[in-house]
């Protein structure tokens, strides 16, 4: 059945309605209010997503308050302020400045889900409460699982992160949980031993969950280098200092060597991160293959823990788990798993030591969102894939795009299928944080409400995304 709508003007249907999908939603509606824009998106409540939807009041945004604003109104600190009564901790911890708080992951995903419910009612947007499952690139036809079929003019995916999968062989069970947001953590013994594996921001806000729930048991967790995300730190700055010219190799030295320079002038390490940041898309599109290539496989772990870090109280509950031995983080691998009625057997490879065999009760994946699509358990991503309408990119980063519009499997780019968020990350590399994504929206927003292409390269977007992020 093909569904057509009594708003005229151009169409443009966004599959996906996590943070991005709303976001843009939002902000092309409010552009082209005489366009018909569609939010394809099965939850009956959009703007919320795996970030701000799967958690609980006690998981943090990792940034503050203020660089959390993406344009709205109202304000996301206006909005937090006729909630004064959920913020006694976050504000007891900032000295009382809202701007500088560090509130719940769940009220960011009220606040956005709040305005894309108040645009559905005013008729801004619509909400098509499906599945995509296909489309017809010659008629360019949107199939819904429900047998909608709906014309569209442009479409913009904006399906976020790709489930994670276990680095090793497991069948599924009730001991070995494979989504860590899923319900099956309310069932686990208050008194289990837990193997986590991973150990970066999603071990901590598995462990949270826990903690919460009344578990007490002994929690293990493991991945290849045993690395930790550290803390966010408050104080200082330090000015723009990197070549963008600079090869990963050379980037490193640099940074080295400014931590070192700034830890002289009692500044932490953390601002010098902060101003490597607007660089990064810069720095990522100037390397060849090679050296992307290179950058992940010896460098992304670090940049990864000293950039995606912790507010002070998460990082305070994990070194206090450390301290008093209830949490134990190994650095290795894990050769093989065995269930049988005790519970589970593992055999775990420390780096530099022989295997040994660790019992425990239940395995919770915590590796994190997965990238590459080549594999993707995503039915509309396989569709658009199966078809060449789209790409992978060569390192299996998400999908080829340039300056949002896909590229098809001949490397064509589409005058009509663009993409959002985590899925442009072979372009961008940091694409995962609020400001980078309402950057890319804005970007796009204003490509398609004024019919003509950003004459700023993709990569000169950013400019300078402040501290925490």
């Amino acid at each position: 059945m093909v569904e057509r709508f009594s708003k005229g003007g151009r169409t443009v249907a966004i599959v996906g309605g996590g943070f991005s999908g709303s976001l843009f939603a939002l902000k092309l509606s409010a552009a082209r209010p005489d366009w018909k824009i569609l939010l394809v998106e099965e939850a009956l409540h959009p703007g919320r997503g795996l970030a701000y939807g799967a958690c609980a009041p006690q998981h943090l945004l990792n940034v503050p308050v203020h660089r959390m604003e993406v344009g709205l109104e109202p304000r996301f600190a206006d909005w937090l302020r006729q909630r004064s009564g959920l913020l006694a901790e976050a504000l007891d911890e900032s000295g009382g400045r809202l701007a500088d708080a560090y509130v719940s992951r769940q009220l960011f995903g009220d606040y956005i889900q709040q305005l894309t419910g108040e645009a559905v009612r005013r008729g801004d947007l619509r909400l098509v409460q499906s599945k995509a499952v296909a489309v017809s690139p010659g008629s360019r036809r949107l199939h819904l699982a429900d047998g909608r079929v709906i014309p569209v003019d442009d479409l913009v995916l904006a399906t976020g992160h790709q489930s994670s999968s276990l680095p090793f062989k497991a069948k599924a069970s009730r001991r070995v949980i494979g989504d860590p947001w899923a319900a099956g953590l309310q069932g686990i013994s208050s008194d289990a031993t837990i193997l986590l594996v991973g150990t970066g921001l999603t071990m901590a806000d598995t462990i949270l969950s826990l903690r919460a729930q009344g578990h007490t048991g002994i929690l293990h967790a493991v991945s290849r280098h045993g690395l930790l995300p550290r803390a966010h730190k408050d104080g200082g700055a330090w000015p723009s200092f990197l070549d963008i010219g600079a090869s990963p190799v050379e980037a490193l030295r640099a940074v080295r060597a400014a931590v070192r320079r700034a830890k002289g002038h009692g500044i932490p390490w953390q601002r010098v991160f902060d101003a490597i940041r607007p660089l990064v898309a810069a720095l990522w599109h100037g390397w060849t293959i090679g050296q992307r290539a290179q950058f992940l496989r010896h460098l992304r772990t670090l940049w990864d823990v000293h950039r995606h870090r912790m507010a002070a109280r998460i990082a305070a509950t994990i070194d206090r788990l450390l301290a008093e031995g209830s949490l134990k983080i190994t650095a290795g691998h894990i050769l093989a798993l065995d269930e049988h009625k005790d519970g589970l057997t593992l055999l775990l490879r420390p780096r530099g030591a022989k295997a040994y065999a660790l019992d425990v009760d239940v395995v919770i994946n915590c590796t994190g969102p997965r990238m590459d699509l080549r594999n993707s358990l995503h039915p509309f991503l396989q569709d658009l894939l199966a078809r060449g309408l789209v790409r992978s990119d060569p390192l299996g980063l998400g999908l080829d795009t340039e300056d949002s519009a896909v590229k098809d499997a001949a490397g064509t780019v589409s005058g009509w299928i663009y993409a959002l968020g985590p899925l442009t990350r072979p372009a961008w590399w940091e694409i995962v944080a609020v400001p980078e994504i309402n950057a890319q929206i804005d970007r796009l927003v204003e490509r398609l409400s004024s019919a003509r292409a950003a004459t700023a390269p993709l990569h000169t977007v950013f400019v300078d995304m402040g501290a925490g992020i």
